[in-house]
């Protein structure tokens, strides 16, 4: 059983933490050139609390990656046309292609969460939510999608830290609204509903990893590392042959024979 109190730590990274990134970077980057060359498809998706440093996490993910073959989805609250869908319908709209990863900045699980919470859902749509989104992950799975999940958990101490600097910085004041306030006065309501949503979709082939976020570098890490690890499983890693036409035209239009 996944419990978040077991992820709060304000431990500093140990490492050395530019030249780590460095070179979890240039592995990500040979990673999606495999998916690019194979054929591979992979989700990565986030969830965590407001301000937990999900976007700094997918800053540097994708700094390396070719941006025709990646593309970043924020979700946020739904369009008039995508209520008029199921719930699932705008996410199966961006799953991708192959020789392409898609990350979600949020995702389909605001259903048992934010909706659940707030009341956007009924208790029978949250409850059949579970099993929906099972279904749909294990679509996903047997389409030979590589699934990742994520949860950026941080203290309710680091919350407030983080808010507080959003509010002094000019800079940072676009990222704080209404919204982080009164998602912060209902905690209780979203650590019960987090701990029944890592209950009911823990599941083998699509588990969940929490990421402790207290510690900005030592969460980027982790998440890093993880990620290149599930993906590289996902797909062949060996380097792309070279097209024997291509290797003879271009040796002799560079004058190497």
């Amino acid at each position: 059983m996944i419990a978040l109190a077991d992820y709060e730590t304000d431990k500093p990274y140990k490492g050395h933490y530019k030249r780590d990134l460095a070179d979890l970077q240039d592995r990500l980057e040979q990673i999606l050139v495999a998916y690019i060359v194979r054929g591979g498809r992979a989700v990565i998706m986030f969830e965590g609390w407001d301000a937990a440093g999900k976007g700094g996490i997918i800053q540097r993910l994708t700094t390396s990656w070719d941006p025709r073959h990646f593309d970043v989805h924020p979700i946020a609250a739904p369009t008039e046309e995508e209520k008029a869908h199921d719930f699932l319908w705008r996410f199966r709209r961006a799953l991708p292609a192959p020789g392409d990863i898609a990350v979600f900045d949020r995702s389909w699980y605001g259903r048992v969460l934010v909706e659940r919470v707030e009341g956007y859902a009924s208790e029978a749509e949250w409850q059949r939510g579970y099993e929906e989104i099972n279904a749909f992950e294990a679509q996903m799975m047997a389409d030979g999608i590589t699934l990742i999940k994520l949860f950026v958990h941080i203290s309710q101490a680091e919350q407030d830290h983080r808010l507080e600097r959003r509010l002094d910085d000019p800079w940072k004041r676009w990222k704080t609204g209404l919204d982080d306030y009164r998602n912060r006065g209902r905690r209780g309501d979203y650590l019960l509903a987090m701990h029944d949503m890592f209950a009911r979709t823990d599941t083998g082939g699509a588990p969940w990893t929490v990421i402790a976020g207290d510690d900005k570098k030592a969460a980027r890490i982790a998440a890093l590392r993880l990620i290149a690890d599930r993906l590289a499983a996902g797909v062949d890693m060996s380097p792309p042959p070279l097209d024997p036409e291509v290797k003879r035209v271009a040796r002799a239009a560079l004058g190497l024979d």
